[in-house]
């Protein structure tokens, strides 16, 4: 697992680059205290999990628009800023792996024809204006 700090506010996690091949029983990827929450889980036949149901949770903080990116098929190129809107890293995502940013910003450059991603962000969505401003 990749993690990357800004470089202006050298506590402050940005992104995270989680590849396919470091997966390995369950890890939690995201650190608690981020909106958006991912595990990985590598599980054998026969595995299960007691029935549940998720509770509706009281928002009391302002939350921020985060998202993932989980290449299924393809290469995608990665342009992930710090906070001052430059360029920290761009690292290449290949299936399996995935990019998270908690803040900063990203673009994303597709590198193969019929490239297929799963995207996730924290909702809920009400319309461009306002979930993002352009770099």
């Amino acid at each position: 697992m990749e993690k990357i700090y800004s470089r202006i506010d050298p506590n402050c996690l940005l992104h995270i680059i989680n590849r396919f091949e470091e997966i390995q029983e369950r890890t939690d990827i995201c650190p608690d205290e981020q909106f958006l929450q991912l595990a990985t889980l590598k599980m054998q036949k026969g595995k299960t999990f007691k029935p549940h149901k998720h509770v509706y949770k009281k928002g009391e903080e302002e939350i921020i628009a985060q998202e993932s990116w989980v290449v299924i098929k393809g290469k995608v190129k990665v342009y992930m800023y710090d906070l001052n809107d430059t360029i920290i890293a761009t690292p290449i995502l290949y299936p399996g792996d995935c990019s998270i940013t908690f803040m900063g910003g990203h673009t994303y450059e597709i590198l193969e024809d019929d490239t297929i991603v799963y995207e996730y962000k924290t909702g809920p969505y009400r319309g461009q204006k306002y979930d993002k401003v352009f770099i």
